[in-house]
């Protein structure tokens, strides 16, 4: 085993669009495994949307990360050393380490994985946080019904690739916001009814009116911005957003202000309600064996944008705000 670990930390707090330079690789000795608790090597490293706001300088629903503190993300790895009865050399498991080589860990904070219910950089897409943010995000805040339209932004990501998979198991009407021609192909590939270009496809309102003739009963927004605004005047009376991601705006430093949303809230009686997926960290093994037995059915699809080596965490991070990733983006360490 290596007796240095490389690790990223966070170098500068970005202004703006994150840069590589915000970022610095370190080598310092391999961590101790502590009593009762693991030292695992990485084998993949997860990088979320969601991490612009921990490296604001500022508090959110969490701390943010410290200049010269490891970026931190969602990790999978194998146990190199054991201190815990529980786990033994050899053995897989997911958790919060983030980015760098080795990591000593309590064996209460990690979770195993089963590298023969499917492969194991999935505990960090679609039977990970990604797919249970879909997951509850739509069942238990949109609670769509069959024969009801559901619409969802950037539905070429990680979350959004899977709320439209879901919607479709649950017997609606699929249609996805993306970015690319390519993108768009791919998220109607994937059983989306329709899908737009946010970049060509204008204006959203009248496009949406065309792929929508019901209206829209739920939107399950990650995006937010100009998209948002036209799909609030097309939700139908008693319709439901469920508020996920604002990606368009993280980098955003003018606050740019759209139409105010309250009229449409208040004429359609709409149920607006942001949530974060920590929500229902009691019920993710009950998440977890529904989206595995719709991926072992086939009617459940993923794709994964990998980068390789953890040196190209940092580029991974910044491609999410440059729309470079189809599905979850991972980076193979």
């Amino acid at each position: 085993m290596a007796d240095r670990n490389r690790r990223i930390v966070l170098a500068a707090v970005p202004v703006g669009m994150p840069r590589e330079e915000d970022f610095r690789m370190e080598e310092v000795a391999v961590p101790v495994c502590a009593a009762n608790g693991l030292l695992v090597r990485t084998k993949w490293v997860s990088v979320d949307p969601y991490l612009r706001g921990r490296i604001s300088g500022v508090r959110s629903y969490v701390a943010p990360i410290a200049v010269g503190a490891v970026m931190e993300s969602g990790a999978v790895g194998e146990v190199v050393a054991s201190q815990d009865p529980a786990f033994q050399r050899g053995d897989i498991v997911s958790g919060f380490w983030g980015w760098q080589e080795f990591d000593a860990v309590e064996a209460a904070k990690v979770q195993r994985v089963d590298p023969r219910e499917a492969p194991v950089s999935t505990a960090l897409g679609i039977l990970g946080m990604p797919g249970m943010t879909a997951y509850f995000g739509l069942t238990e805040v949109c609670a769509p019904k069959a024969g009801e339209t559901v619409v969802v932004s950037g539905a070429a990501g990680a979350v959004g690739s899977a709320v439209g998979q879901i919607a479709k198991i649950l017997g609606c009407r699929a249609v996805g916001m993306a970015g690319t021609v390519a993108k768009v192909n791919h998220v109607k590939s994937l059983g989306f009814d329709d899908a737009l270009n946010y970049r060509t496809d204008k204006p959203y309102k009248d496009v949406l009116a065309r792929m929508c003739p019901k209206g829209i009963d739920c939107y399950f927004d990650n995006v937010g911005g100009e998209f948002t605004d036209a799909v609030l005047g097309l939700m139908n009376v008693r319709g439901r957003v469920a508020i996920c991601g604002q990606i368009s705006q993280y980098n955003d430093r003018s606050l740019d202000v759209g139409p105010r949303p309250f009229t449409p809230m208040l004429v359609k009686q709409l149920r607006v309600e942001g949530f974060l997926v920590s929500r229902w960290a009691g019920r993710f093994g009950e998440g977890r064996e529904q989206m595995a037995g719709w991926l072992k059915q086939g009617r459940l699809r993923y794709e994964e944008t990998v980068y390789e080596g953890l040196e190209s965490a940092p580029r991974a991070f910044i491609g999410l705000f440059l729309g470079e990733n189809t599905g979850k983006a991972l980076v193979s360490v």
